[in-house]
């Protein structure tokens, strides 16, 4: 009998340790997942920065940038140039500057910078 109840009294015990790593492995899932967000972000802000530093070098813009106003494209129109910036119908754009002329230079939702015609803008 001296047996058995060891044996009963460790049996409770093994299944409390199972139940704690198993929920310990879920915790560290959540972590794990957490990480990859933050890691995602890190190479977006990473991306904007080179986006940004290639935006002042080519347009030898060197004043704060800030959004005047923000505009929707009225038609999808593709770039002639580096510096021209492809539009899709209906996407939302950050108006940074208004430069003489037709064009205004504009920021997308993925960063890139570059000139837009006024005409192809709706400013609503």
């Amino acid at each position: 009998r001296g047996k058995d109840e060891k044996f009963k009294a460790r049996m409770p015990r093994l299944r409390m340790v199972r139940d704690y790593k198993d929920k310990r492995r879920s915790s560290d899932d959540v972590e794990r997942n957490i990480f990859k967000l933050k890691r995602s972000s890190d190479e977006k802000s990473k991306k904007m920065e080179k986006e940004e530093k290639f935006f002042r070098e080519t347009f030898m813009y060197d004043k704060e940038i800030r959004v005047l106003t923000t505009a929707t494209a009225e038609c999808s129109v593709p770039s002639q140039r580096r510096v021209d910036l492809p539009v899709t119908a209906g996407e939302h754009l950050d108006v940074i500057d208004a430069v003489q002329g037709h064009a205004v230079i504009c920021r997308n939702s993925q960063g890139r910078y570059g000139y837009v015609l006024v005409e192809h803008l709706n400013f609503r």
